[in-house]
């Protein structure tokens, strides 16, 4: 809907009409030699009448020359005071303003004019003018006072029985309630002035109606009767000359089309809307057409034209404040990005879009904002997030009646139920889909949703029913002109013919659909093929061919992946293409299998080593410079208080677990956290965005076998396990020697790493023949090789889990019983070796820290702890019903042995070499001060809290002071990121430290990538719970074997958890085995 200008005309009009011959005085700067009131008025009156002729030809040269004519005139009508003539030409220089699409300075002139109209008592005029005002604040996207004054405007013009500009108010409060999203009240508005026009024969204001109820039917997804309405107004804006009426309702005829999925014709309506804005110098109408051509573009696969045409008209929307058309644009732009695969600018660009939408309360833009966003969290791999996007998309198109954005919305919906395996619930959301579309006869989007059914089936192994799906969607693309969808369908039923066995057919389908992906642009769906392609040539034995596929496919995915600025969507995105990876290092073992001298396997292992930790290889690359640096500090203080904020919800969190409280008031303070960290990811995407440094800043390529073998000593092996589905591969790594081992598939070996992890973490559990199944798939294939060798283990998923010290292994040439790996073995791990590499080169620019140990232990967690007693009342700290917290901090109970832990370690240093927080001292302001920087080990003995969010896992430490004072205790991840560590050895004698969120191609991400990122050279942490004396008993003797005896924290390890394997009382591998050391060796 749009509203033109029969008003603006009309106000002109009533301008020339009313200029009496019988006023004039002496202008300011006399146009003419006037001294008389007959000659005043004379050459006002030759002045508008200029005005009358310039106004016709509807330019914006015209116009501007008409507003010079009327500034002539405002001088002779201040000359004379007369109050009246000078508002109607105040009047008239607004409404010319508002059709350059100059709103604030119409608002400034209409301003102007309606005190003088009070003043005067010209009630009709006064009504014009507060119309006006209303139109103008409704075009700003103010629609509440835009209402306020057309409401004003009315019952003045019911009293003086101005039917023309009643039926145009009445018009306008129909638009602005249709904005609002009130579409039934809009028509009752429209259809009160339609009868009204047609009564006093204003076929310019009866088109403008018929437009608008046009536009309220095509909102409410009656698509015929909105065509009905346009074509009748199309005629009659023609006939009375209404070009600007003439453009917007050929705009709204192809918005129609659009919606049909007819986009030709859609296309054929805007180009002829376009030439007759331009003609006018209507930047705002200019500017929406040109958006609505881009769209079309992008459907129809020509993104640079889209592109284009989108960029074309976002400086206009900007140059004449239309802050729902550029939200529009921007929304188009990306979209436009997204289809390309470059989902981190179309991210960028729809978060420019949304609070642009939220600012005006444009909901259609908004919802469909929120579905821009929602596709590339889904894309990303970033489920959740995706359809908390889309949950806040569905109600606002259901508001709106916008029954197409509604079934758009549902689809997506179903397609992330799809991805997450939940495929009833997916078949629902496609189901209530399907019949809203073929409602609105919207046959682009039913073609669409047949698609994604036919996916569905093809996932559930039902490929005839897939096709059957598929094949109805398909000619539906080509119909619509639609060549990405069509690329889409044709590559599904590729995959369909593919798993069905008829290669041939598949292959015609793939390579039907490869050149369209790469015609419109879309990289994505250009890798997806790719991967497709080398699917099937490796199953009729074009390995070769294959291979070529497969890196082409990866290279697309790797350049993707690093255009994504924010580190949460790169893991995200990563780990949902593991599996393209597992393919590639299968193909290559087979590769190696069939010509075992050609280096394939070497190859297969640098794929391994590219499939894992890269964003902590990029994360431990940016540790090294100043991010922050040349970042606009606005960003920075943002950042600042966002941090602020955390800590204060996270202490109220605290706070209410330590009284009672209600599920509600958990699930609220939950939702603000999650906020705030929502928004703290998008700020530190904003710093990346917008540092020089991060510009400039080059990560490392992961590294091959002929880069790894010369860091390695004589004296070490890597074993990096490459888990798969099919199959798994262990590469065995020496400084001099290089071999691979096919073992099986990631299902059994997982399933054994869960069975033998059971019996390991009970403490009456001593004999660990139970671990031999796992550890002849693990070991077994390369004992002989193992000789004492020092063991580097790099792996992936459950195995990153696994204490690979209390695998059982025999000798080769001993019929003894197995004994622990640990017994000739020293073990550390890894997330990947390249990470280890990055940290060594920083590493060898770092001086040594001066001093030798700092200890934080034993904090005090709750008011039940005996240390308060007197102090605050008795009530223990329940965490264990917090959403997202896992076992380990449940409740914080006093670790009494800590404190004897921590001072047996303190003796063994002199006074001058330690530091040590012990008790209430033990804060978590302690935890973060610069002191720690001076020592080369750092120990803490507390609780580690591991949350579903690694951002909020971290460590526990003294809620309260010596007064009872409660206080910040909890050092979070993004914390322990911000620490500035100069650390050998960071040892977290905490329970469960070395767990966190498991994530696919990434690792484990917690508490320890974090304490890498500070400075630590190694961390040491447990994979499970063990009791506060067991552990003391491991760290006593731990630092006697480092301090004492000089070992290296690796080798001192081995040694005292061989020391608990020998004695009677700690022989369970419960006690020792848990600690891992990851990190140099």
């Amino acid at each position: 809907m749009k509203l033109h200008h029969q008003l603006l005309a009309t106000t002109i009009a009533t301008a020339i009409l009313l200029i009496s011959p019988g006023m004039a005085l002496i202008p300011k700067q006399p146009i003419v030699q006037a001294q008389t009131t007959e000659e005043i008025n004379a050459a006002a009156e030759r002045l508008f009448k200029e005005v009358e002729q310039l106004f016709q030809q509807q330019t914006t040269e015209s116009y501007q020359q008409a507003i010079q004519k009327l500034e002539q005139a405002l001088q002779l009508y201040q000359q004379s005071g007369n109050q009246e003539k000078q508002a109607l030409t105040l009047l008239a220089i607004g409404v010319i303003h508002n059709l350059l699409g100059e709103k604030q300075t119409a608002l400034d002139y209409f301003n102007q004019a309606l005190p003088k109209y009070r003043q005067v008592g010209n009630i009709s005029m006064e009504a014009t003018t507060l119309n006006h005002i209303g139109q103008v604040y409704s075009d700003l996207g103010d629609k509440q006072r835009s209402l306020d004054y057309y409401n004003q405007a009315l019952p003045l013009l019911r009293q003086v029985g101005d039917i023309l500009v009643e039926a145009t108010t009445l018009n306008n409060i129909g638009r602005v309630y249709f904005d609002l999203g009130d579409k039934q009240t809009a028509l009752d508005y429209l259809n009160q002035a339609l009868p009204l026009r047609r009564q006093v024969g204003d076929i310019s204001g009866e088109a403008t109606t018929l437009t608008g109820i046009g536009g309220v039917y095509f909102s409410l997804g009656d698509k015929q009767r909105s065509l009905d309405y346009y074509n009748q107004a199309l005629p009659l804006l023609r006939q009375v000359g209404n070009i600007s009426g003439e453009a917007a309702t050929l705009n709204n005829i192809g918005l129609v089309y659009f919606s049909l999925g007819e986009k030709q014709t859609a296309l054929d309506y805007y180009n002829q809307a376009l030439p007759l804005l331009r003609q006018l110098g209507d930047i705002s109408g200019e500017a929406t057409t040109l958006n609505n051509i881009g769209r079309v573009y992008s459907y129809l696969g020509d993104k640079q034209t889209a592109l284009n045409h989108f960029n074309q008209a976002l400086p206009l929307s900007r140059q004449v404040g239309d802050i729902s058309g550029e939200a529009m644009t921007l929304t188009g732009i990306g979209k436009v990005y997204s289809d390309l695969g470059d989902k981190q600018t179309a991210l960028d660009y729809y978060n420019q879009a949304l609070p642009l939408s939220r600012q005006v309360g444009n909901i259609s833009i908004e919802a469909m904002t929120l579905t821009g966003i929602g596709q590339v969290y889904s894309y990303l791999g970033d489920k959740q997030t995706a359809l908390d996007y889309y949950n806040q998309a569905l109600p606002l198109s259901r508001q709106l009646g916008d029954i197409l954005g509604e079934a758009a919305t549902l689809n997506n919906i179903g397609r992330v139920y799809d991805d997450l395996g939940d495929k009833q619930t997916a078949l629902d959301h496609f189901n209530q889909a399907l019949p809203l579309l073929r409602q609105v006869g919207n046959i682009s989007g039913e073609a669409a949703t047949l698609n994604n059914i036919g996916l569905l089936y093809l996932s559930l192994g039902e490929k005839q029913t897939a096709l059957d799906y598929l094949n109805q969607a398909l000619p539906i693309f080509r119909q619509m002109g639609d060549i990405s969808g069509e690329a889409t369908t044709l590559n599904n039923i590729g995959r369909a013919y593919d798993d069905l066995g008829e290669k041939q057919t598949a292959l015609d389908h793939y390579n039907q659909a490869l050149p369209i992906f790469r015609q419109v642009g879309d990289i994505s769906g250009e890798a997806n093929i790719l991967g497709n392609l080398a699917l099937l040539k490796r199953s009729q034995g074009k390995l070769t061919e294959a291979k070529a596929d497969i890196e082409a496919a990866i290279k697309i995915i790797e350049d993707l992946r690093r255009k994504i600025a924010s580190e949460k969507l790169r893991q995200s995105y990563f780990a949902g293409k593991q599996d393209v990876y597992e393919f590639y290092i299968d193909l290559l073992m087979e590769l190696h299998q069939q010509n075992p001298d050609s280096g394939y396997d070497a190859e297969a292992f640098h794929i391994s080593e590219r499939s894992r930790a890269r964003t902590l290889l990029e994360l431990l690359t940016e540790a090294t410079v100043d991010i922050r640096a040349g970042v606009h500090p606005n960003l920075l203080a943002e950042e600042q208080h966002l941090n602020q904020q955390l800590s204060a919800q996270e202490k109220q969190r605290q706070n209410l677990v330590s009284r009672n409280y209600t599920k509600s008031d958990l699930d609220q303070i939950k939702a603000e956290i999650d906020q705030t960290l929502a928004q703290l990811s998008d700020l530190e995407t904003k710093i990346r965005q917008n540092s020089p440094t991060y510009a400039n800043l080059k990560y490392p390529d992961p590294l091959t076998l002929a880069e790894i073998q010369p860091i390695l000593d004589k004296n070490t092996l890597l074993l990096e396990y490459a888990l798969g589905k099919d199959n798994s591969y262990l590469f065995l790594v020496g400084k001099n020697s290089f071999s691979s081992y096919k073992l099986p598939p990631r299902a059994e070996i997982e399933a054994a790493v869960e069975e033998y992890l059971q019996l390991l973490k009970s403490p009456l559990q001593t004999d660990i023949t139970s671990g031999q199944k796992l550890s002849n798939i693990l070991l077994s294939p390369i004992a002989d090789k193992l000789h004492n060798q020092r063991l580097i283990i790099v792996a992936n998923g459950k195995l990153q889990l696994l204490p690979f010290a209390a695998l059982p292994i025999s000798s080769p040439s001993s019929h003894t019983s197995p004994s622990p790996l640990l017994v000739n073995h020293e073990i550390i791990t890894l997330p990947s070796f390249t990470s280890l590499a990055v940290q060594k080169q920083e590493w060898q620019k770092r001086p040594s820290a001066p001093k030798t140990l700092a200890v934080l232990a034993d904090p005090v967690f709750g008011p039940s702890d005996p240390r308060l007693e007197g102090i605050v009342a008795s009530t223990n700290q329940d965490l264990s019903k917090i959403p997202g917290l896992r076992q380990g901090c449940t409740n914080l109970d006093r670790l009494y042995y800590t404190e004897e832990e921590a001072n047996n370690i303190l003796a063994q240093v002199p006074d001058n070499q330690e530091f040590s927080a012990l008790g209430f001292a033990a804060t978590r302001q302690a935890a973060i001060a610069p002191n720690l920087q001076q020592y080369q080990m750092v120990h803490f003995a507390t609780h580690g809290c591991i949350n579903d969010n690694p951002l909020l896992s971290g460590l526990a430490f003294s809620s309260y002071d010596e007064q009872g004072n409660s206080q910040d205790s909890f050092l979070r991840l993004k914390d322990i990121f911000n620490l500035q560590l100069n650390a050998e050895l960071v040892v977290l004698s905490a329970c469960e430290t070395g767990l966190g969120d498991n994530v696919s191609g990434e690792g484990i991400v917690g508490l320890t990538r974090g304490f890498m990122y500070a400075g630590a050279r190694r961390v040491l942490v447990s994979l499970w719970s063990v009791n506060d004396t067991g552990t003391a008993k491991l760290m006593d003797n731990y630092y006697q074997k480092m301090l004492q005896e000089n070992l290296s924290p690796v080798a001192a390890l081995r040694a005292a958890q061989l020391e608990m394997w020998q004695g009677k009382n700690w022989q369970s591998p419960y006690y020792w085995a848990a600690f891992t050391i990851q990190g140099d060796w």
